[in-house]
């Protein structure tokens, strides 16, 4: 008896701890949901352990996009974490999104009056510095993922020219992603394609999956009426109100509701 007590003892230990893993940061923020734009609801200390109940896609931090729910309730960066892996150690928050029902012919580029928003909102920096949140950018809105942004392979400074180039190579990226969580009852033309694409290239993948408004556009509600309630609802970065975000939502709900017959999703006209 007191032999299986103990065997039982160290086999629930083991189970207990195996999704316990150390904070590598000096100081790092846990979020309300998977991403920078997330209000922080606690940090944890460099070697504090944390248990993680699952894991989720979100903004991207120095090239890993994976972001830990913890049994705090809150997001912290995977690669803040030490699981040992560069990859899922756990199972998905959330488990389906409701969408995926993309055959992948939509169209994989946006249109010119997309990009150009992009660019307009984003704004034009030739070399690496940080985003009104701290976040090292380039270009239009290019996030870095190495030191210096050396990914990039367009020469410092950036002229608006590569810098147009840079944001064409990136924005395919965020309209796969969004693609990926719709349902293919879901009609888009080529002008609501593009400030969806806007916007997910503004707020992140993880943010855009677990929105109400991509729940909404997959339960069939008008596209235009969720545009327009929704989007303007993502006006914070770094839990305060940005009137720049502010703008940019009008400016994505004024070309979604611009009428076009070329359809964008699920088929590219």
């Amino acid at each position: 008896m007191k032999l299986f007590s103990l065997a039982l003892f160290a086999a629930l230990s083991a189970t207990s701890f195996a999704k316990t893993y150390p904070i590598t940061g000096d100081t790092v923020n846990c979020r309300s949901g998977p991403g920078t734009s997330y209000a922080v609801k606690k940090s944890y200390k460099k070697g504090q352990s944390v248990s993680i109940s699952c894991q989720a896609s979100g903004t991207s931090v120095s090239n890993n996009n994976i972001w830990d729910k913890t049994s705090d309730g809150c997001y912290v960066a995977d690669y803040y974490v030490k699981t040992g892996v560069n990859g899922y150690v756990t199972t998905k928050c959330g488990g389906s999104s409701g969408g995926g029902g993309s055959s992948g012919s939509y169209c994989k580029k946006i249109n010119t009056a997309g990009v150009n928003l992009v660019a307009q909102w984003e704004g034009f920096v030739p070399s690496p510095k940080p985003d009104p949140i701290g976040l090292p950018t380039v270009g239009y809105g290019h996030l870095c993922q190495k030191k210096n942004c050396a990914e990039v392979k367009y020469k410092f400074p950036l002229s608006q020219t590569t810098a147009k180039q840079l944001l064409s190579d990136d924005l395919p990226k965020y309209t796969k992603c969004l693609a990926g969580y719709l349902n293919s009852k879901v009609k888009l033309n080529d002008n609501q394609l593009a400030a969806l694409t806007s916007w997910t290239f503004n707020v992140g993948c993880g943010n855009v999956k677990t929105s109400t408004l991509i729940k909404r556009l997959n339960k069939g509600d008008n596209p235009n009426t969720v545009a327009s309630q929704e989007l303007p609802n993502w006006r914070k970065a770094g839990g305060k109100v940005m009137q720049g975000l502010v703008n940019r939502r009008k400016a994505e709900i004024k070309l979604f509701k611009t009428a076009s017959s070329k359809q964008a999703y699920p088929k590219c006209q």
